[in-house]
C-alpha cells in the first residue's frame, strides 16, 4: 500500500494563484522596505490580498471567506511564507478573529470579524510582559472594573505591528487573589486612544517590535473576550491557532539559495561546490528536516479538516521547524565560511546575505507562540503522559 502526501488538485490550483499573486505584488521595492524598516506589514499588500481572496480563503462563505479546506489554505500559506511575504499583521488579525468566532459574543462577531476579513483593521497580540517572559500566565497588567468599563494599567513586550494596528488582544490580571492561571481576562483594546504609548524595539535581526504601555486605558466590557477570570481558556485557543500556522518557509527559502550557491560556485581547484561531499551532506540534512517540517504542518491541517483544533500537533510542528531553522542557518553560515557573514547590502553577499540574516532571525522564532521549552513540556505532558515539570 502506498501513501499519497500530495494535497490535491484544489491545493495545486490555489498554490498557482498564490505564486502569480506574489510575482505581481511582492516587488523588490517592498522587500527593500521591509529590510530597511524591519516592519513586516504593508497596507497595500494587505489590501491586495483581500481583493484577490487570499487573506482568508479558508473562512466560511457567510463570513466573507471561500470555504476552502485547511489543506488548500496550507498550500497557499506555504507559498507566502516561503516567499517571505509581509503576512504577520494579517496572521495575528485572523488568529484573533478565529478566537472571536469560537468564543466571542454575537456582537463581537458582527463588529470585529467583518472588519478583520475585509482588511479594514489589524489586531496585534499583547501577551508577553518584560518581567514575565514566556510565562504568560504571570501577567501583571491590571484591569479593574469601573461600571461598564475596565481601566487597564501595565505594559506589554513584543506587540509587533502595534504602530499599525487598531486593536491589541490583551491579556490582563483581573483577580490577583487566585492562582495565576485563574485570575486572567482577555480584552480587545483599541490602541488609538489616550493612555496608550508605543515604543519601538528592534530585535537582533532588525525586525521592529514594540514595548507598549497602558496608563488608565479604558475599554468597554463589550470588548471583553470570554468570561471574567476566564482568560486562560481564551489564551489556550489563541495559542493553538498561532502554533498551528504553516512552518518551514524560511528554511525552504534558505535551502533554495544555498542550492543555487552550490551549483554556481567553485572551489580553489575549479570544482563546483555541489560536488563537495560536505556541502552535499549539509544540503541533504536541511532538505530532510524541511520535509519533516512540511509533513508536521500538513498534519495540523489534516486535524483541522477533521473538525478539531491542532493543539499538541501544532506544538510539535512549531518546535521542530523553528529548531531546525536555527540549526540550518548556523550550518550554512559555517559552510559559506567568511562569505557567510556578509550581510544584505554587501555586493559580495551570497543571496543578499540570507544565511547571515536568518542566523540572527532564527533564534527569535523559537520564542514566538511559546518557547521551545514550553512546547517540549506540552508534548511531554499530553503525548508522553509525563508529570508537569
Amino acid at each position: 500500500m502506498t501513501m499519497d502526501f500530495r494535497l490535491g488538485e484544489g491545493s495545486d490550483a490555489l498554490r498557482d494563484e498564490a505564486r502569480r499573486f506574489l510575482d505581481e505584488q511582492l516587488t523588490d521595492d517592498l522587500r527593500e522596505q521591509m529590510h530597511r524598516t524591519g516592519v513586516h506589514h504593508d497596507w497595500d499588500f494587505h489590501k491586495a490580498r483581500v481583493e484577490s481572496g487570499m487573506l482568508a480563503p479558508g473562512w466560511p462563505v457567510e463570513y466573507g471567506g471561500q470555504g476552502r479546506d485547511a489543506l488548500e489554505v496550507l498550500a497557499m500559506a506555504e507559498e507566502f511564507q516561503t516567499a517571505g511575504a509581509p503576512t504577520y499583521g494579517g496572521s495575528t488579525t485572523l488568529m484573533v478573529a478565529n478566537v472571536i468566532r469560537h468564543m466571542g459574543t454575537e456582537e463581537q462577531k458582527r463588529l470585529i470579524v467583518p472588519q478583520a476579513l475585509s482588511g479594514e483593521i489589524i489586531i496585534v497580540l499583547g501577551f508577553t510582559e518584560p518581567e514575565a517572559g514566556s510565562d504568560v500566565a504571570a501577567a501583571q497588567a491590571r484591569a479593574v472594573r469601573d461600571g461598564d468599563e475596565w481601566v487597564i494599567n501595565g505594559q506589554k513586550m513584543f506587540t509587533t505591528n502595534a504602530q499599525e494596528a487598531d486593536y491589541v488582544f490583551l491579556l490582563t490580571r483581573t483577580n490577583p487573589e487566585v492562582a495565576k492561571h485563574k485570575g486572567l481576562t482577555t480584552f480587545l483594546v483599541p490602541l488609538r486612544q489616550p493612555g496608550v504609548e508605543i515604543q519601538p524595539v528592534f530585535t537582533v535581526s532588525g525586525e521592529r517590535t514594540n514595548l507598549t504601555f497602558y496608563s488608565d486605558v479604558r475599554v468597554d466590557d463589550s470588548l471583553r473576550i470570554g468570561e471574567v477570570d476566564g482568560g486562560w481558556e481564551v489564551m489556550t485557543v489563541g495559542l493553538t491557532f498561532e502554533r498551528s500556522l504553516p512552518q518551514g518557509g524560511d528554511s525552504r527559502r534558505l535551502l533554495r539559495a544555498m542550492e543555487r550557491w552550490a551549483l554556481t560556485s567553485v572551489d580553489d581547484a575549479g570544482r563546483p561546490k555541489s560536488e563537495d561531499a560536505d556541502v552535499r551532506a549539509r544540503l541533504g540534512r536541511a532538505a530532510a528536516e524541511i520535509e519533516v517540517s512540511t509533513l508536521l504542518a500538513r498534519r495540523c491541517a489534516w486535524v483541522q479538516n477533521s473538525g478539531t483544533l491542532p493543539g499538541v500537533e501544532g506544538s510539535m510542528a512549531k518546535l521542530f521547524a523553528t529548531e531546525a531553522l536555527t540549526r540550518q542557518s548556523a550550518d550554512f553560515m559555517d559552510m559559506l565560511g567568511p562569505d557567510g557573514i556578509r550581510a544584505d547590502g554587501d555586493p559580495a553577499a551570497v543571496a543578499h546575505g540570507i544565511a547571515e540574516y536568518l542566523y540572527r532571525f532564527a533564534l527569535g522564532t523559537t520564542t514566538y507562540g511559546g518557547t521551545s521549552e514550553i512546547q517540549r513540556n506540552i508534548i511531554a505532558q499530553r503525548v508522553l503522559g509525563l508529570p508537569r515539570g
